[in-house]
Formats: structure tokens, C-alpha cells, sequence
């Protein structure tokens, strides 16, 4: 039984104890799928990472991702959770500029700063937009327990995942949800969506929006603090012709309800289609091995 190097990462964070937690598995050439699935099942986290040798040219190393249900191609704090891990390790060499290979493809990420000071940020894949329909609406806002903002459309946003993603008429609406899990789920996938991410713009001193998201269909009723959520919300805002904090750059607070108060950076790039950065800070919780048997 092989002892694979492991880490447990929060992310959007540089507190131990909040942000969102990631498992990051630092061997992971020679296990196979359904024994990186079962590990994720195991660590029951919202995602687990498991780096292996690149196969892209270019890319320094590959990612897979897992939920404990799924395998996604793209996921926001795993991969900054990720490259953290893999900088720390010493894998790859500290540098301004890292590539990430996943099955997305080939993703750029930015590193500043070393030690508690670093943060990591990642362009996110190009995002896809569909509205939502009309007749939905009604059903979607039940599940949620709130209402869109007046005159706001809802869009389901493929940026990996798949987030409806919905705009709010305020912060406070949006810190007060209490869906309807089962209805989520159920509405989720009636419209071929991973969950909903919610938010509303915020007037607070260290953030600018507000952000839920809520995926119980992929065995997570509330991501703490979702990377691709919130690159949804950045690629709904550019498709609305909105814009949030500063020239297209914004903090987005999420997890306080969930007692792990996360803050993620994003940025919204005008030069290129719905492409989104999203970063921040990240801390390593756990760090020692895991002894996995493969099938």
C-alpha cells in the first residue's frame, strides 16, 4: 500500500480553519479513476486534487479534480489550493507565472509574493452563457427561497461547472438564504446545471459582492467559498455590462454563513470573451501521507 504524499489546503484564506478546504494528493500517477473517486468520496471535502506529470507541452504539471461524486474539468479553489501545494512541495520552481494542465486544458495562474504574503490566481476556461428560461424562473427562485433582482436574468454560466447563476436585489437577501436542498437538486438537474451560485453587489470596507453557491446534486449543499462560482458571477456581470469595485477588479465575500469567511479577488479581463481571474491567499492544515490501494 503505497504512502502518497497529501496535503489539506484552505483556500481563499490565510487563516487555518477557514476559506474551503481541499485535499491534494501529490503522487497521483499510477492511481487509477475510480481509486482517485473513492478518495474523494473518502475525504468528503467539496474537492480533491490529485497532481501528476504534465502531458500538454508547456504545462508544469496536471491536475484531475474530483467532487465526492464526480470528476470535474475545471474547479476555482482546487487549483489555486493546488499550486500552492505544489510550490510548497517544491515540485515546481517559484516563478510569477505557472501552467496548469487539466481537462480544461492548459490555464495560466499568476503567483505573487512568498510564504503567508503569496497569492495564486488563475484564468479561468472561456465561459459559455445560456439564459434561463422563462418558464423556469418560478421554480428556480422556490428552490432558492428568493427572488431574482428586478429586471436581472438568470444565465447558466459553463465555465467547468456549470452554475445558474442568479443576481439578488441585495447582500442581505443573499447572507439569508435557506434553499430548499432537494428542490435544488432537482431543478439543478432538470437544467443540466452543476448548482446555483447567488449574489449581490455589497457596500462593505473589505468587499464588494456577496456569493452562495449551492450544488446538493454533487453531494456539496453549500461550497463554502467556490472559485468557479465565482468566476460565473464575474463572466454574468461582463455579459450584463456590469461592473463591480474598481476598473472590473472586485473582492467577493463568501462563506460567512458557513463560518469560514473567505475572500476571493477577481478580476474581469475586457481584452478577451467572458475570461475571468479569480485568486487569493492559502494555508496548509494538514500535511503528511495517505496510504491508498488502489483496485
Amino acid at each position: 500500500m503505497p504512502a502518497l504524499r497529501f496535503k489539506q489546503v484552505d483556500v481563499f484564506t490565510t487563516r487555518p480553519f477557514f476559506g474551503n478546504p481541499v485535499a491534494v494528493i501529490l503522487d497521483g500517477d499510477g492511481l487509477d479513476t475510480a481509486t482517485m473517486q473513492r478518495v474523494a468520496a473518502w475525504t468528503n471535502l467539496s474537492e480533491t486534487t490529485f497532481v501528476l506529470r504534465p502531458t500538454a507541452a508547456g504545462a508544469d504539471y496536471r491536475l484531475r479534480i474530483f467532487t465526492p461524486r464526480a470528476e470535474l474539468p475545471f474547479a476555482g479553489h482546487p487549483t489555486v489550493g493546488s499550486a500552492h501545494a505544489v510550490l510548497e512541495a517544491g515540485l515546481v520552481a517559484a516563478r510569477p507565472e505557472l501552467r496548469q494542465e487539466c481537462a480544461a486544458g492548459v490555464l495560466r495562474l499568476s503567483v505573487a509574493g512568498t510564504g503567508t504574503e503569496r497569492r495564486i490566481s488563475v484564468e479561468a476556461p472561456p465561459a459559455a452563457l445560456e439564459p434561463l428560461r422563462a418558464d423556469a424562473v418560478g421554480e428556480v427562485e422556490r428552490a432558492l427561497g428568493a427572488r431574482l433582482a428586478p429586471g436581472s436574468a438568470g444565465q447558466i454560466v459553463a465555465i467547468g461547472p456549470r452554475w445558474l447563476t442568479l443576481m439578488l436585489a441585495d447582500a442581505a437577501a443573499v447572507r439569508a438564504l435557506a434553499p430548499d436542498m432537494a428542490a435544488v437538486a432537482a431543478v439543478s438537474r432538470k437544467l443540466g446545471a452543476t448548482g446555483i451560485t447567488a449574489f449581490a453587489p455589497a457596500r462593505a470596507g473589505d468587499h464588494d459582492a456577496v456569493v452562495r453557491s449551492f450544488a446538493p446534486g454533487d453531494g456539496i449543499p453549500e461550497d463554502p467559498v467556490c472559485g468557479s462560482g465565482n468566476a460565473a458571477v464575474g463572466a454574468w456581470l461582463q455579459h450584463a455590462g456590469a461592473q463591480l469595485g474598481d476598473r472590473g477588479r472586485y473582492v467577493a465575500s463568501q462563506g460567512r454563513e458557513l463560518g469560514r469567511d473567505g475572500y476571493v479577488s477577481v478580476r474581469v479581463d475586457d481584452a478577451a470573451t467572458h475570461r475571468v481571474w479569480i485568486g487569493g491567499g492559502a494555508v496548509t492544515c494538514v500535511d503528511g501521507v495517505l496510504h491508498v490501494q488502489s483496485d
